[in-house]
């Protein structure tokens, strides 16, 4: 009994690694939906700028509020914008945005894929010869994929603005001086990988919310079991893949 919660892991390895391989072997093949990508890339992307440039901002203020305070005790306020700046770019944009889609963008498809999968209409796709990952699974993946570093990319601009806002007007720093020191520090590296734990946070996150969906069992209770884990394993992949990708990339 004491390897019971090992084998459920490792089966969800498995799992995953099966939908992974798949993925990557159906994306070249032919026909390709350039719609169902398109369709996706909005959904996925456009539709969660929001929440993802609201965090973004508020998370640039707070850490421009908590380092000013906290660097002035040392007379090197001068160098907020550096913190923040490197900060953003490098960690904080890349890992909180994860952290949002997984709830907005990963439940949404545990759910749909889900209920597709509870009223069978997945199994009436493989009846018609049509296989899930292709139809479903590979425009998902490679949407959210290309997307989200395009959202870590704005939201590093706007968590910087946040800081500047907070740092300047609120506290009164020389903004000449702000601006050049946030932008002193960081080179193109730091701004490479962020953008780079984004795209693998933003495949992680479809693959297991798909993933998750397609195994769904159960009926309505299944789905809503299979959203909940879509949005917790996917937090959680995100929090271990970004140490070691930390470590591969600095």
């Amino acid at each position: 009994m004491a390897f019971v919660p090992f084998e459920g892991f490792f089966r969800e390895i498995g799992r995953f690694s099966q939908i992974f391989w798949r993925t990557l072997a159906w994306t070249p093949r032919r026909p390709w939906d350039l719609r169902e990508l398109f369709r996706q890339m909005v959904r996925v992307g456009v539709d969660s700028l929001p929440v993802v440039l609201l965090t973004a901002l508020f998370t640039g203020m707070v850490m421009a509020l908590q380092t000013f305070t906290v660097l002035s005790r040392f007379g090197a306020e001068r160098y907020v914008g550096s913190l923040v700046s490197l900060s953003m770019v490098r960690e904080l944009s890349a890992v909180l945005s994860g952290l949002v889609i997984a709830g907005r963008v990963g439940s949404a498809m545990g759910a749909e894929l889900g209920t597709m999968r509870v009223t069978e209409q997945i199994d009436a796709l493989q009846v018609m010869a049509t296989d899930p990952v292709h139809y479903l699974v590979v425009p998902r993946v490679w949407a959210l994929t290309a997307m989200m570093p395009l959202l870590v990319l704005i939201a590093d601009g706007l968590g910087i603005y946040g800081g500047y806002l907070v740092a300047v007007v609120l506290m009164g720093a020389n903004p000449v001086s702000h601006m050049e020191n946030t932008f002193q520090f960081m080179d193109l590296n730091d701004l490479s990988s962020g953008l780079i734990k984004a795209a693998v946070f933003g495949m992680l996150i479809a693959l297991i919310g798909c993933q998750q969906g397609l195994s769904t069992r159960g009926g309505a209770e299944g789905v809503g079991r299979s959203t909940t884990r879509s949005v917790v394993v996917a937090s959680v992949a995100i929090l271990i893949s970004d140490f070691f990708l930390t470590k591969l990339l600095f």
